[in-house]
């Protein structure tokens, strides 16, 4: 049961506590990139999925074999390969979506989230600890991508439109605001002003929860001040009837 709890806690962390992107602020090349649609945003998180999981565990059960001299080599290695077949396999299956990811497939080698996981988590813990890990880093890293490509394809086009890449699903659009889209959104400018208006609202949530905890410590410390008091007003009433 308790390794059942720490498990959530491992899987949880990756999404709120430690989210890669928005807490870590790692990876924020492929996020800008490839967050100008819902569909391209969906697209590197499943590659980015199958990569870190891959790498993770296999990193995670070479551990104590792998020489610390050549272990950075080792996990680029490592890491190279899960990418050139999942790069494999997009170009085959999904054409439009390895045409439209280009290079930032490539770049998932170099990624700081994939080799930060390697070096401080996967490099010590076991193969079920490192796939947790990873699937809470992936969920972590999508949701990024995912608030961040929903905002910027409705105003940069001013709604939705799916099976543009993915064309195994029919090809549906809504746009109901392309009249008043801003193309800045689906450009590089969008990328960088909706990332930063995103971390602007969780530092704002974040300092309005410390100022909250800071205004209940000082309520409890006041409270136990009054207690005190109030005892100590108690004893001395008692000691007075006493004399009298």
């Amino acid at each position: 049961m308790k390794e059942k709890v720490n498990q959530t806690k491992n899987f949880v962390k990756g999404i709120i506590v430690e989210n890669p992107v928005l807490v870590g602020l790692l990876g924020c090349c492929p996020t800008l990139a490839t967050t100008t649609s819902i569909e391209s945003a969906i697209g590197m998180s499943i590659l980015f999925l199958l990569v870190l999981i891959g790498s993770n565990v296999l990193i995670s059960l070479l551990r104590n074999i792998i020489p610390a001299e050549v272990k950075i080599p080792a996990y680029i290695v490592i890491i190279a390969t899960f990418v050139t077949i999942v790069k494999m396999l997009c170009e085959a299956f999904l054409p439009e979506l390895y045409s439209t990811l280009g290079v930032f497939i490539s770049l998932i080698v170099v990624n700081c989230i994939i080799l930060g996981r390697a070096e401080a988590y996967a490099s010590k813990n076991g193969p079920l600890s490192s796939l947790v890990d990873a699937l809470g880093m992936s969920v972590g890293f999508a949701m990024a991508l995912l608030i961040m490509a929903v905002i910027r394809e409705f105003i940069g086009t001013g709604g939705f439109s799916f099976g543009k890449i993915f064309t195994f699903i029919p090809e549906v659009s809504w746009t109901p605001l392309a009249t008043y889209k801003i193309d800045m959104f689906v450009q590089s400018p969008g990328g960088f002003l909706t990332l930063g208006c995103v971390l602007a609202v969780i530092q704002y949530h974040k300092n309005h929860k410390a100022e909250k905890a800071i205004r209940a410590e000082k309520a409890r410390i006041e409270e136990l001040k009054k207690a005190k008091l109030a005892k100590m007003q108690a004893e001395q009433q008692t000691q007075a009837k006493e004399v009298a």
